[in-house]
């Protein structure tokens, strides 16, 4: 997937996202850049810097559903912040690069993830293993003086001692097959796991610890106590997967996963920067201008391209896709920093959703909103379906609605989905009628009230 040409990267946005086409379009150049940039000799390589992007438009236009499908469909690393929450009054703690190490934290987890789930079947095998020594523990010895006599080591035996390992093995060879069957499924066993509570230690400053190059839990490793076993009694079944997870844990080489996480993030990291005109004040303002317009200058070198520093190692930001967005409805872009406003080249505004966008919207994608209530109430048995002129009805309405209240676009349909339905969903388990059709005066009947009260419209919807 990360080799789609432009026009193929749109089509895959198409089945999730309607409309947009020129914010599609920029979003697919600038990965496809990516691309392009890997194939560059390696003297340029370098050289050549992300095209990040700015996302202009109201609230429920798909600025953030671009982003999100944009990773997913490239396997990108991908970590969304809200910018004004670095301007919040009593926040601490926190520091704008917490961002990029936030985003490295996402990674290694999900790279380790994968590396389990890689070696599940060696750590089932391993974990089977230690239960076979739980149910034969006198056979445990046996196991070790087995793998000296494979690998080549002579061992002395009294002529009682190997017949009694003779018949041990041949009862471990015995148990191991009723094991893979699951005919021990259900047998009491008492385990041994680690206990991982630690003592939690918060430390609260305004600038990160990890600046520092300071890490408190390594740091302090020696005076907390690790954590001690405990016993647990179970069935087998459950011990070989609590078991099978510890040791696909000690499988995992951690060092390689950090140095894939970090190599990743520095390549083809994606940080996704909402409410970017929340921190943009005009110039020579003061109070709350003056806060923004800082938030502005410490991300302007995270932009450009610095190295941040993580308890995991340096963490280089040159060649991270920034992606900011904004409503920017009492403020423009220009009213950025002009330092900042050279790091996003590309300004992308973003259409208002109309009828005839949200009769798509909840038609066409691939998880489109009546598809969802649809699969929702199939689980009660119940086969509902939704008639045209109901759904145009519907979208019409929520166009409506946003025109004369606040304008949050797509996400109104979930609230008038949520009020239409409301009955039937509290009413369907015990519904005999299984097959509803939701049709034009079924629609007018429900949104008859808040129709005509505009004041109850504004408060429902």
């Amino acid at each position: 997937m990360t080799d789609l040409k432009p026009i193929q990267i749109v089509a895959e946005l198409d089945k999730y996202i309607i409309g947009q086409h020129h914010a599609k379009r920029s979003v697919a150049i600038a990965l496809r850049n990516r691309w392009r940039r890997r194939h560059v000799d390696p003297e340029l390589r370098d050289e050549i810097a992300p095209k990040n992007i700015i996302l202009i438009g109201p609230t429920g236009v798909g600025k953030t559903e671009i982003a999100r499908r944009l990773a997913r469909l490239t396997d990108s690393p991908f970590f969304k912040v809200e910018a004004s929450k670095f301007t919040e009054v009593g926040y601490v703690g926190r520091d704008v690069e917490s961002m990029v190490r936030d985003l490295l934290e996402l990674t290694i987890n999900q790279l380790k993830i994968r590396e389990q789930e890689a070696v599940q079947e060696k750590a089932h095998e391993q974990a089977r293993e230690r239960v076979l020594d739980m149910l034969l523990p006198e056979a445990g010895g046996n196991r070790q003086v087995q793998e000296r006599q494979s690998s080549g080591v002579s061992v002395d035996f009294e002529s009682g001692s190997t017949q009694q390992a003779a018949s041990s093995s041949n009862t471990r060879e015995k148990l191991r097959r009723m094991l893979k069957d699951g005919k021990l499924d259900h047998r009491p066993v008492e385990i041994e796991i680690q206990d991982k509570s630690t003592p939690m230690v918060e430390i609260l400053s305004n600038s990160g610890m990890e600046e520092m190059g300071i890490n408190f839990k390594d740091m302090l490793g020696g005076l907390m106590p690790r954590g001690a076993s405990r016993k647990r009694r179970t069935t087998v079944a459950e011990a070989v997967e609590i078991l099978a997870q510890e040791e696909a844990q000690s499988l995992v080489d951690m060092d390689k996963v950090v140095h894939d996480a970090i190599e990743k993030v520095e390549q083809s990291g994606i940080i996704f920067l909402d409410e970017i005109d929340k921190i943009t004040g005009k110039e020579g303002g003061q109070g709350p201008d003056v806060s923004r317009e800082g938030v502005q200058r410490d991300l302007l070198p995270i932009v450009e391209g610095s190295t941040v520093n993580t308890k995991h190692g340096p963490v280089k930001t040159d060649h991270i896709l920034f992606m900011a967005s904004g409503a920017f409805h009492t403020v423009k872009p220009s009213d950025l920093i002009p330092e900042l406003q050279g790091r996003f080249p590309i300004r992308v505004e973003l259409d208002s959703l109309g009828k005839d966008d949200f009769v798509r919207i909840l038609t066409e994608p691939k998880n489109a909103l009546l598809l969802q209530y649809i699969a929702l109430l199939r689980t009660e048995g119940i086969d509902i379906s939704f008639a045209d002129e109901a759904v145009a009805d519907i979208a019409g309405f929520a166009e409506s609605v946003n025109n004369e209240t606040e304008n949050i676009g797509a996400r109104r349909l979930h609230t008038l989905m949520e009020h239409l339905l409301a009955d039937i969903l509290f009413d369907a388990p015990d519904m005999t009628d299984k097959k509803i059709v939701i049709d034009r005066p079924f629609v007018d009947e429900k949104l008859r009230d808040v129709r005509q009260d505009q004041d109850l419209s504004r408060y429902i919807l």
